[in-house]
C-alpha cells in the first residue's frame, strides 16, 4: 500500500481560557496539520504547535515550511517503509521540530491504521492509565483559587501551577490551594523564571506542603550550573523541560547534572515520536523518571504523546491537558479522560476521527 497524497492546512482552534506564564500570555491557538492519504483511503493526521521561544520555530514558520516541502520523498512510497520514511523526515527537518512533528505523527497514524492496530500496540503498551495534571496560569490568589475549585469539581486532583515571576507571591498561591484542597497533588512550573535564590526562597516558604515536582525553574543557559548548586533534597524535585529537546541533551544532563532525574518529553520539542521514543529508551536504561508534557495542542498530537507515554515503564507523570481548553478541534476521540485519569481507546492508529 502506497502513499497517495499529502495535504497541509492550518486552523485557529482558539482557547476558552487565556493564560499567562513566566514569559508570555496565550490567547489563541494556531495549529499546523498534515494529512497523509494512502491508496486505500486511509488518512493519517499529524499536528504541530511548536514554541519559537523554546525550539526556535513558530507555528507560522512551520506552516511556511510545510507549504514548501517537496513531498515526493513520501508520495508513491510504501507505507510499510514507515520507519525509513521517519528517518528521512528526521534528516530533512532536524532543526525544524514543528515541521518534523506534524509529518512524523501523520506517518505513525497512517501506518498503524494500515496495520489495524492502535499506535500504542505498535510501541508495546506498558501502562493502562495515569492521572494528568491540569494547568493553572499565573493569576492573582482569588482567580487561582476559583480556577482550582472549578478543576477540583471536574474531578482533577493533580494541579500544575505556573510560577516564575515572584517567588513570594508564587508560594502564597500554592499554599492557598493546598489549604483549600488538601488532597490535591501540586506541581509547579517556573518556565525558566527563577534564580537559585528565588527557588530556595520558594521552597523555604512551601516546606509545609508537599510539592511533587518543580518544572524547569532555571534558564536553559544556567540550568545545569544551578541544579548542581541545589541541595539534593531540592534537586531531586527539579524537572528538565526546555533544557531537554533531543537525545544529545539527555546524555549531557545525565553526565553533568546527575541530581536532576525527571525529564519532560514534549513532541513539539523532539519533533514527534521517533526522537521522543529514543529519549524514552535512554531514560529507562538510566532509571530516570519521565514526564510527558505539551503546548496548547490539538487532540491529534496529545493522543500521539499519550500512546508513546503509556508504552514506557519510565513514565511517572502526565501533563497532557493541552487540548482541554480548546474552543474547537478538527478531530474527536484519541483518548478517554475521567476524573483526571487518561486512558487510550482500542481504535486503530491514534484513535481519532476527523470532524467533517
Amino acid at each position: 500500500m502506497k502513499i497517495k497524497d499529502v495535504k497541509v492546512y492550518s486552523r485557529d482552534l482558539g482557547t476558552s481560557r487565556p493564560y499567562t506564564i513566566a514569559y508570555k500570555t496565550v490567547s489563541e491557538v494556531l495549529i499546523a496539520f498534515v494529512e497523509i492519504e494512502l491508496e486505500n483511503g486511509i488518512i493519517g493526521i499529524g499536528a504541530s504547535n511548536s514554541s519559537k521561544a523554546v525550539v526556535g520555530e513558530s507555528v507560522e514558520e512551520t506552516l511556511n515550511h510545510l507549504s514548501n516541502v517537496d513531498f515526493s520523498y513520501l508520495i508513491g512510497q510504501k507505507i510499510t517503509q514507515t520507519e525509513g520514511l521517519l528517518r528521512q523526515t528526521h534528516d530533512k527537518f532536524t532543526t525544524l521540530p514543528g515541521t518534523h512533528a506534524a509529518i512524523d505523527i501523520a506517518l505513525h497514524d497512517a501506518f498503524t491504521q494500515f496495520l489495524k492496530i492502535p499506535l500504542v500496540d505498535y510501541f508495546g503498551q506498558q501502562q493502562q492509565t495515569l492521572p494528568t495534571s491540569i494547568t493553572i496560569g499565573i493569576k492573582n490568589i482569588g482567580e487561582t483559587l476559583s480556577e482550582a475549585e472549578e478543576y477540583y469539581g471536574m474531578g482533577f486532583r493533580f494541579f500544575k501551577v505556573k510560577t516564575g515571576l515572584n517567588p513570594v507571591l508564587d508560594a502564597e498561591r500554592v499554599i492557598k490551594i493546598a489549604e483549600r484542597m488538601p488532597d490535591v497533588v501540586l506541581r509547579v512550573d517556573a518556565n525558566q523564571g527563577y534564580s537559585t535564590v528565588d527557588l530556595n526562597e520558594f521552597v523555604k516558604r512551601t516546606t509545609k506542603i508537599k510539592l511533587e515536582l518543580i518544572e524547569q525553574p532555571f534558564s536553559t543557559g544556567n540550568f545545569i550550573k544551578h541544579v548542581n548548586e541545589l541541595h539534593p533534597s531540592i534537586a531531586h524535585l527539579v524537572v528538565a523541560d526546555e533544557s531537554l529537546k533531543n537525545p544529545k541533551d539527555v546524555l549531557k544532563l545525565l553526565k553533568e547534572a546527575p541530581g536532576c532525574n525527571i525529564f519532560n518529553i514534549k513532541l513539539m520539542k523532539t519533533g514527534g515520536l521517533l526522537v521522543a521514543k529514543q529519549i524514552a529508551y535512554i531514560a529507562e536504561a538510566s532509571k530516570v523518571k519521565l514526564m510527558w508534557g505539551c503546548n496548547d495542542e490539538s487532540v491529534v498530537s496529545i493522543a500521539a504523546a499519550l500512546h508513546l507515554a503509556l508504552s514506557s515503564r519510565s513514565t511517572k507523570f502526565l501533563d497532557l491537558d493541552g487540548s482541554l481548553d480548546l474552543i474547537k478541534d478538527v478531530v474527536t476521540g484519541g483518548f478517554l479522560i475521567k476524573n483526571g485519569m487518561m486512558a487510550l481507546t482500542d481504535k486503530n492508529g491514534l484513535g481519532i476521527q476527523k470532524i467533517s
